[in-house]
């Protein structure tokens, strides 16, 4: 138990490969939300057509966002899944266009799909965020690697629909732990090393766990990687912060700047502004 929990003393890698040139960065990067779906929890869809969607996408690059996080298959608590036809449908002219009108964009894309990926990767896409850390796609890792593109790697137990069935943890930070070291061998056996842990807050976390990861968060840097936290407007923040749209966006931002004095190198958020001016 104390080897797991045990951090270490190097430093947390602040640089990944993004189409074949180096991605370096000091300060926490921000990571901004662009749900293509009807379902969103957070927009409920507002920005899902195509341009909408770019002029959300050129007001957050203005704003200081680094990357931006393009989904297109809702993963909150008890949806169900859509076809790979129908996510491509969603988020595939959303990135080709970002590319045509903002050539210097780093889009990462939420799938749990390799196929999607792939796909993705081929347009240009630069970072894959897998909510289910390939456990539902047996084939994730192989196109992650063959296009040696970064890896976001989270926590998670079951899927969407059941999730939230299973937080029945003996210990949750060692189970935590575990299930990370675990994954990021077996990245490493397929030749990937750009891989970004996301604690998966709000997933298979009840309230109580989502806060304790968060206290906790710094346990992460043992395994010398960026941590990334999506915390944004989540049930667990408006229920101890409020849920109105200016008391869920004052908790996010008191409770990212929790995730940055404990080792979060990338906040994935609704709001760039003001999360961008949290860290400057």
């Amino acid at each position: 138990m104390k080897s797991i929990l045990k951090t270490t003393d190097l430093s947390i890698k602040k640089s990944f490969n993004l189409n074949g040139k180096l991605f370096s960065f000091d300060k926490p990067l921000i990571m901004g939300i662009i749900n293509m779906t009807p379902d969103s929890f957070f927009d409920g869809g507002k920005y899902n057509s195509c341009d909408k969607a770019l002029v959300k996408i050129e007001n957050m690059l203005d704003q200081g966002a680094s990357i931006i996080d393009i989904g297109g298959c809702s993963t909150r608590p008890g949806s169900e899944s859509i076809s790979i036809s129908e996510e491509w449908i969603r988020i595939e002219k959303i990135i080709k266009q970002s590319i045509k009108f903002f050539p210097k964009i780093i889009i990462s894309v939420d799938t749990f799909r390799s196929d999607i990926a792939k796909r993705a990767l081929i347009e240009g896409a630069s970072i894959i965020n897998d909510i289910s850390g390939g456990s539902y796609d047996s084939n994730m890792y192989k196109v992650v690697s063959n296009f040696k593109a970064p890896y976001v790697l989270m926590h998670l137990r079951g899927i969407p629909k059941n999730m939230m069935e299973k937080t029945n943890y003996e210990n949750l930070m060692i189970e935590f732990l575990k299930y990370f070291s675990k994954k990021i061998k077996r990245l490493k056996k397929f030749g990937i090393n750009d891989v970004i842990l996301d604690p998966g807050f709000g997933f298979a976390k009840d309230y109580n766990q989502n806060y304790e990861i968060l206290k906790n968060l710094s346990l992460l840097k043992k395994f010398n990687l960026p941590i990334l936290v999506g915390l944004s407007r989540k049930l667990f923040v408006k229920k101890k912060f409020g849920s109105s749209n200016v008391d869920s966006l004052k908790g996010t931002i008191k409770l990212n700047e929790i995730a940055i004095n404990n080792g979060a190198n990338i906040l994935r958020v609704h709001d760039v502004k003001e999360n961008l001016f949290l860290i400057r």
